[in-house]
């Protein structure tokens, strides 16, 4: 698939989505750089903001396998990765796959998992991969999870340890329609005449695996990866911040940078490309200190700073 073809692909599936989720292009966009990065997101926002319907059209626009999964504190990791039943007519053990057997897993409201169970989605989310019994099975590609979880809300939930956000390559919120576009979202589902949103699927699994692969022959100039590297190399120097971004920030950036220039129908990364992903790629890799929180600085007011503190490259002719 060369360039051109895969920037009309991801356009395409994101008109799809577009006929369901209403206002929201910026998020569309950057949801679909996470699939081109075969990659997973984090959806932090407040509840009945479209996120779970989001991951649901974008699931049925891809014509990918979807499953969902409600976390609660009672849920076992079985619940997410299957377990061994005995068959009694053959007398063996079969496997009963669980619901991270698909392409894209919907986790809702992860943090209201006890750790354990969280635990179990990790090594998916890292490994591609579940073990039971001793046995590993290897997930099917692409594999993206899109979790959600509610910020608002601190009893019965377990916040996600640093180590599971790190494995989220972006941090997304929707955010309130506006007064225009929640008048359109009531027209449609009067259009509608039913509660239950469809998609026709605009591609298969295949066609997103061909795109991912496209990713991997953007070119990326030197400049641009020093650029990258003094960005995250910045958050660790930041006075305001307690902990700044690993390598694994830097290469969040490097990955959505690069998917953004396919997404744009480009087989190279520009500046631009860094400086639009870099909020989503590093919010939420970032632990601020207390005095910080105190004052009403939040990490998103740092990340502008340290972007105008950067010199810019200049692209090469």
């Amino acid at each position: 698939m060369n360039i051109e073809t895969a920037g009309h692909t991801c356009q395409t599936i994101i008109n799809q989505v577009k006929k369901i989720i209403v206002g929201k292009d910026p998020v569309l966009e950057k949801v679909m750089l996470a699939v081109l990065a075969n990659s997973h997101i984090l959806f932090e926002d407040y509840p009945g903001l479209a996120k779970t319907l989001l991951a649901r059209s974008f699931a049925m626009a891809m014509g990918c396998g979807f499953s969902r999964i409600q976390f609660t504190p009672d849920l076992l990791p079985a619940d997410i990765t299957g377990t061994y039943v005995y068959n009694v007519r053959s007398g063996d053990f079969e496997l009963r796959k669980g619901p991270v057997f698909t392409n894209v897993l919907l986790a809702d409201e992860i943090n209201r998992a006890p750790p354990k169970t969280q635990a179990a989605l990790l090594e998916a989310m890292q490994e591609r991969q579940t073990t039971m019994d001793g046995k590993t099975h290897l997930l099917e590609d692409p594999f993206i999870v899109m979790a959600t979880q509610n910020p608002i809300e601190y009893e019965g939930v377990y916040p996600l340890p640093e180590a599971q956000l790190d494995r989220f390559l972006l941090r997304l919120r929707l955010g309130y329609p506006t007064r225009t576009d929640e008048v359109e979202i009531m027209r449609r589902r009067m259009q509608r005449g039913r509660e239950d949103a469809v998609l026709d699927s605009v591609a298969d699994a295949r066609t997103i695996l061909d795109l991912q692969k496209g990713v991997e022959g953007i070119h990326v100039d030197d400049d641009v990866l020093a650029y990258i590297a003094d960005i995250v190399q910045a958050t660790r120097s930041q006075r305001q911040i307690e902990l700044g971004a690993s390598p694994r920030g830097s290469l969040a950036i490097f990955k959505l940078s690069r998917a953004r220039a396919v997404f744009h129908g480009r087989d190279y990364v520009i500046p631009d490309d860094v400086k639009e992903v870099m909020p989503v790629a590093l919010i939420h890799r970032l632990i601020m200190k207390t005095e910080s929180w105190a004052k009403g600085t939040n990490p998103s007011q740092v990340l502008d700073e340290i972007l105008k503190t950067i010199p810019v490259p200049t692209l090469k002719s």
